[in-house]
């Protein structure tokens, strides 16, 4: 009985070794422009948790996180080691998108399907100009996609949200808004689409602005604190409206409004994107007008999913869009 029992046990054991050995592990390369990032700390966060709910007996995934410390040449060293590593597929968060070509002809020569996120490359003619359409490098390859939101949307909430204001963001009366401008990086098509769009929505609604300030703050709460403070200080009461092109920049710029005096919602408006939670909580106060929700799950699970796809040699899209939200006082009352 006992050697019976015995036999048994053994082979338990085995077939749960087989099992095991069975297992596919996948390794995935992930590469973030900063990790200091308020917004993709959220993402990332969310890209391994994603993954770990993916995970069954029978597959596995083994994530390596990489900080490219919003330094090119660097980013580039993490790549290369990734291709070195054989990487089952790359997730990248680019530091610089006019270098995407570069890099998307490394990896595909390398045969590691790539998935790009929320910095949207662009096209470059023969000059060096970069063309308002879908990057070729992109299109022209069945292993590489890119996952984000249309920066050009979340533009055009910012400016919404202030039209749709009582006094369309006109606080002084004088027929206009005067505004501030605190931009992210000015490479990043996303800084550059929420510094025209919000614009442009206001004039869309047939509304006259007038910059007082446009100022790079490389989405940077302390930048833009202190940018939002210098700017005040300068042009004082006539600035009407702050237009952050992130949170953190929003976060500084709060700050910089309760220094000097001045209450958003009776003396200015303060605008801001990716609805991080301390800026919602802001909105909720009455001490921001409102940002925009840059749905972080959304985007991060949509990566995950085509990243499985490609690992499995299905057929993918080249562009997967997630849309953003208003988050204004009467959202977040709603919730």
């Amino acid at each position: 009985m006992k050697k019976l029992l015995v036999f048994a046990l053994v082979a338990v054991m085995a077939l749960g070794l087989a099992v095991s050995a069975s297992a596919q592990t996948y390794k995935v390369g992930v590469s973030i422009y900063q990790f200091t990032d308020n917004f993709m700390t959220l993402y990332r966060n969310e890209i391994e948790n994603y993954f770990k709910t993916l995970e069954t007996d029978d597959v596995k995934f083994e994530i390596t996180m990489a900080d490219g410390k919003n330094d090119m040449a660097e980013q580039t060293n993490q790549i290369q080691n990734f291709i070195t590593q054989g990487m089952d597929v790359i997730i990248l968060n680019l530091v610089q998108t006019s270098s995407a070509d570069a890099v998307i002809d490394q990896v595909v020569a390398a045969g590691i399907p790539l998935v790009l996120i929320n910095r949207e490359p662009l096209a470059y003619d023969k000059d060096g100009n970069t063309l308002d359409e879908a990057y070729e490098g992109i299109l022209n390859n069945a292993q590489v996609c890119y996952v984000g939101a249309d920066a050009r949307q979340s533009g055009t909430f910012q400016g919404e949200m202030g039209a749709e204001l009582d006094n369309k963001g006109d606080i002084n009366g004088d027929g206009k808004v005067s505004y501030i401008m605190i931009e992210g990086d000015p490479e990043n098509i996303d800084a550059q689409y929420r510094t025209e769009f919000s614009v442009k929505a206001l004039k869309d609604a047939g509304i006259e602005v007038e910059c007082l300030d446009d100022q790079v703050g490389n989405w940077d709460q302390t930048k833009g604190q202190e940018l939002c403070a210098n700017a005040l200080n300068i042009y004082g009461d006539k600035v009407e409206v702050v237009f952050c092109n992130n949170d953190a920049m929003a976060l500084g710029a709060a700050t910089a409004i309760q220094t000097a005096g001045r209450k958003v919602g009776e003396d200015i408006y303060l605008l801001g994107v990716d609805a991080l939670e301390e800026a919602v909580q802001l909105v909720k106060d009455g001490e921001m007008t409102g940002t925009v929700l840059n749905d972080h799950i959304g985007q991060s699970h949509a990566a995950v999913d085509v990243a499985v796809k490609l690992l499995k040699g299905e057929e993918i899209q080249n562009y997967y869009w997630v849309d953003y939200v208003k988050v204004n006082k009467a959202y977040v009352d709603a919730q």
